[in-house]
């Protein structure tokens, strides 16, 4: 069948969202059967077609910014699967130098700016980054990230408001994935439409298939171009799923089996494999020389983080204010 995006772009989210899946399934059993990770952890799974389609219609100075489940996104950005899992470690070499932990990654270098604990915190950081981009006069758009139980806080409409106001680049994305921790949509609002939200002011928006790459790019790209041209922000409700449970604690007792089985059926995963085969793209061995690529990356990181070292006692008070030397300052 013919496709709108190329065979480079199948291979390349192909790749992106297995490193995604492999690295987070190695996560969550270091979790569990080593205890080498501690502290909270939300697992990206099934989620993995969002992170793919938004990179693909965005450029690397676009920053990102998200809530606590925060590894897809930031391994998407660039950061490697080695200071990821370092930092799941709380190890030195982590891109938050081990301490933010699962939560809280963050790496200036490749513009991903959390990893936030408050829920709905970054909706209004993440405007407060497109204010500072649009300040400086540059034409980078911001991508803030947060769920379907963020919607329900104050945040949320008061940044709204200001960056409809202000015409700010910023593209709004909900990943909705059915639950705020444990409650269905159906139960916390009248409103089970997020992307609807935004026509208390006047900001264009879109409910989009979060489980297709393809309808990702494309409406990302939408956004991207007009917050570009300085028409301001745009809200994108991503409609999507979570295999796993809130956090690892998470017994999922809210909802079945056949329930998480039905959407695995929908695997953005196996979607683009499929797209990939039936079009020539590369074969069944191909497809199974990149898998064997991203599991030896993500073993490696285990290693990397088991040898790395723990931060010394003199970090504790560093990095708490700002550097007066930071890039970001304007006179």
């Amino acid at each position: 069948m013919q496709t709108k995006f190329s065979k480079e772009t199948y291979l390349y989210w192909y790749e992106l969202m297995q490193m995604i899946r492999q690295f987070e399934l190695k996560a969550e059993e270091m979790y569990k059967m080593a205890g080498k990770i501690r502290g909270f952890f939300h697992a990206y799974i099934g989620q993995e077609a969002i992170a793919a389609g938004c990179m693909t219609a965005t450029g690397a100075d676009d920053p990102f910014i998200t809530a606590y489940r925060d590894h897809g996104l930031a391994l998407a950005k660039g950061v490697s699967a080695n200071a990821c899992m370092a930092e799941l470690y709380g190890k030195a070499t982590g891109c938050a130098k081990g301490k933010g932990g699962s939560m809280h990654f963050f790496s200036l270098e490749h513009r991903f700016f959390g990893g936030h604990g408050i829920v709905g915190a970054q909706i209004g950081t993440g405007a407060g980054l497109a204010f500072a981009e649009k300040y400086k006069g540059t034409k980078n758009v911001v991508l803030a990230y947060f769920g379907d139980g963020a919607a329900r806080q104050g945040m949320l409409h008061e940044t709204f408001n200001l960056a409809m106001l202000w015409k700010l680049p910023v593209i709004f994305i909900c990943e909705n994935n059915n639950y705020a921790m444990g409650t269905s949509i159906e139960r916390t609002s009248n409103v089970i439409d997020i992307y609807k939200l935004a026509d208390a002011y006047e900001m264009p928006a879109d409910q989009v298939d979060g489980m297709t790459a393809e309808a990702v790019h494309e409406a990302v790209a939408r956004a991207v171009k007009r917050a570009r041209e300085g028409d301001g922000p745009t809200l994108l409700e991503m409609k999507t799923y979570r295999y796993k449970g809130h956090s690892i604690s998470d017994p999922q007792k809210y909802r079945s089996k056949d329930e998480v089985d039905e959407y695995k059926e929908q695997d953005p995963i196996t979607k683009v494999a499929r797209t990939i085969l039936d079009n020539n793209y590369a074969s069944a061995d191909d497809l199974a020389a990149i898998d064997k690529r991203v599991n030896d990356v993500v073993e490696a990181s285990v290693k990397f983080a088991e040898e790395s070292p723990w931060p010394n006692d003199d970090e504790v008070l560093k990095d708490v204010y700002l550097d007066q030397n930071y890039p970001f300052i304007v006179d």
